[in-house]
């Protein structure tokens, strides 16, 4: 089911625990997308975007339906913990409430709809930075116009496009000191795009780096090693863009998140399926804060 493929046997012990085995935890589905891990629950939510539900996996209870939706995407936990999720259909970013609401919390930029919000990672300062490609669209015009990466501040509602310059901007996270920031084009520049965080109000200068890699969604773990969903497997690179190892998959995977009673258990949405294999450094996980 898939192997562990190394640049070198030192950076390979690194990363993977040595008896690393890549478990097929539920499948059956139509595309899956987006996980995330709940820390306090100890509970692995993702998306089925075709179907339009978000699916639940614990260690005990396995695979259940969670809830409909408008086509989530991605998903991650804001600095209280609750739910954030990227629409397709819905053209929107909606927090998933503890009580059960859904609240809309962006859908236009400067008056206009925005695409079809794909991916978000969340900043230390509680901003959250999103993709909007057209992919969810389905052949519609866009009314904004293009294809851009957006900072959003939940408590202003202020709403900035930080990146105008790529054609089909996808998964997107911060290094773990959030002074960079990944950016994936599976667009025409196929590549991924490493930029030093703009600041409050500015936009992203030019890249500092690149990675030669045509990648889904992104994750890093501790030691700021990138982890990417391409189409030859789970690619690891570090955080200067060099690549350490692949994990081969058997179906194609789509984005990755860390997670686990240590964090050192990587999930992994591929296809019809949700995987799982174990690593050695813990992921970035964020908490709700106190």
């Amino acid at each position: 089911m898939g192997g562990l493929h190394a640049a070198t046997a030192a950076e390979q012990a690194a990363i993977f625990a040595p008896d690393a085995k890549l478990d097929r935890l539920a499948t059956d589905m139509k595309f899956t997308e987006g996980p995330v891990w709940l820390p306090e629950k100890q509970m692995l939510i993702w998306s089925d975007i075709p179907a339009s539900v978000q699916m639940q996996w614990t260690k005990n209870d396995g695979a259940k339906f969670l809830r409909n939706t408008a086509q989530s995407n991605g998903n991650m936990l804001d600095d209280e913990g609750r739910l954030v999720s990227c629409q397709h259909q819905g053209r929107n970013l909606v927090r998933f409430e503890d009580d059960g609401e859904v609240t809309v919390l962006i859908d236009r930029f400067e008056g206009k709809m925005l695409n079809s919000p794909n991916d978000l990672a969340l900043h230390s300062d509680g901003s959250i930075w999103f993709t909007d490609p057209s992919y969810g669209l389905e052949g519609k015009p866009s009314d904004i116009g293009g294809q851009w990466v957006y900072r959003f501040e939940p408590s202003t509602g202020k709403i900035d496009a930080v990146n105008r310059s790529l054609d089909m901007p996808n998964g997107i996270a911060f290094s773990p000191d959030h002074t960079r920031l990944y950016i994936s084009d599976m667009g025409t520049i196929g590549k991924i795009l490493i930029y030093q965080t703009p600041a409050v109000g500015e936009i992203c200068a030019e890249p500092v780096g690149e990675i030669d890699a045509v990648s889904d969604g992104m994750t890093v773990d501790q030691q700021g090693r990138l982890f990417t969903t391409t189409q030859d497997g789970v690619k690891v690179f570090d955080s200067n863009g060099k690549f350490l190892t692949v994990l081969a998959m058997p179906e194609r995977p789509t984005n990755v998140c860390f997670g686990g009673d240590d964090g050192q258990t990587l999930f992994i949405t591929a296809g019809k399926s949700l995987y799982s294999v174990r690593c050695l450094t813990p992921g970035v996980i964020h908490q709700r804060k106190e």
